[in-house]
């Protein structure tokens, strides 16, 4: 496992986090307690460092399986979380205020019950879960931010950017205030890379890069007829035609990395850690398997600029999030 400095805060972060979102046990089904405890373990037995959860993944019961491999390891893992929008809304919508998404009080009690369900005394990232660049010049996020970090309850502060709008958050880079971004790229989504990648490079802000295999998209196993369970978040995202739409999608991919090495889902994460503005990778892991070819994807380095050349042809800009 390689590690990379997450902007200026001297965090040293595994290559490959792992994202949190899919042991919470809500919107993605399947995972049983055991099964997600026993991935964690393997995944910081690997070498991993980084975990990215959310106190809205189950209700904060992400955030416990979190606490409870952070502890046990052997080594320092850093922790990143994430205050849910107050009125619920994913992303956040133009034309609503900040006091009605996060008002200071809020940030600073949901700060408190991360805190209790991670059973640390400070978390290392808190992330607002939405954001809005109307909200720039507000004072809530600020004040909340400042002084979590001076009562010693966050060492870092960031914002994971609306799906697919990372230019939302060009303004809020240039200021200073924050050290990291998380924002979905992946072979389908590089529009990070031409004007979010080069301002945090710029001002060094950190970059955790989310959805590298588009919710299971570029894992290459989903057919025209896949079916997910009722209630599976997935069976949302990939309603209607969008099954067939990406299969195809999928296979064209395939036929051009003939001759490449790897599986689609290493070629993936692999064109993430590519680029070097993106600090760490997390793609969602429930299992042993999906642990330990998502962590041996570091080792083999970045893509070389043939293969990626042939990835840039197969940008598909769209989004398949509800609203």
């Amino acid at each position: 496992m390689r590690y990379r400095t997450l902007g200026r805060t001297g965090f040293e972060l595994s290559e490959i986090g792992y994202g949190a979102w899919g042991i919470g046990g809500k919107q993605w089904l399947g995972a049983t307690y055991d099964e997600s405890l026993a991935a964690l373990r393997r995944a910081i037995e690997l070498g991993l460092n980084f975990i990215d959860t959310a106190l809205a993944y189950g209700d904060g019961h992400s955030e416990q399986l979190v606490g409870k491999a952070a502890k046990e390891a052997d080594r320092r893992i850093y922790i990143a979380t994430k205050v849910p929008p107050k009125n619920q809304l994913w992303p956040a919508r133009p034309g609503i205020g900040i006091e009605e998404v996060f008002p200071y009080d809020y940030i600073m009690a949901c700060a408190d019950e991360s805190l209790r369900n991670l059973g640390v005394e400070t978390i290392d990232l808190l992330q607002l879960h939405v954001w809005n660049p109307e909200w720039i010049g507000r004072d809530e996020w600020k004040r909340a931010f400042e002084d979590l970090k001076r009562a010693g309850k966050v060492r870092a502060v960031g914002v994971s950017i609306n799906d697919h709008d990372p230019d939302s958050a060009l303004e809020l880079v240039r200021t200073g205030l924050i050290d990291s971004v998380q924002v979905i790229y992946n072979i389908w989504d590089q529009s990070p890379e031409e004007n979010l990648f080069p301002a945090c490079q710029e001002h060094q802000v950190g970059v955790i890069a989310r959805v590298p295999l588009d919710e299971g998209g570029l894992t290459g196993t989903i057919t025209p007829e896949t079916e997910f369970p009722p209630g599976d978040f997935r069976a949302l995202y990939f309603k209607g035609d969008r099954k067939r739409q990406v299969w195809e999608r999928v296979e064209a991919l395939k036929r051009d990395l003939a001759g490449v090495p790897g599986t689609l889902p290493e070629i993936a994460l692999r064109f993430c850690l590519s680029h070097p503005a993106v600090t760490s990778v997390i793609p969602g892991m429930r299992r042993i398997q999906t642990v330990e070819s998502s962590c041996s994807v570091s080792d083999l380095g970045p893509l070389d600029a043939e293969t990626l050349a042939i990835l840039k042809k197969h940008r598909w800009p769209r989004n398949f999030y509800p609203e």
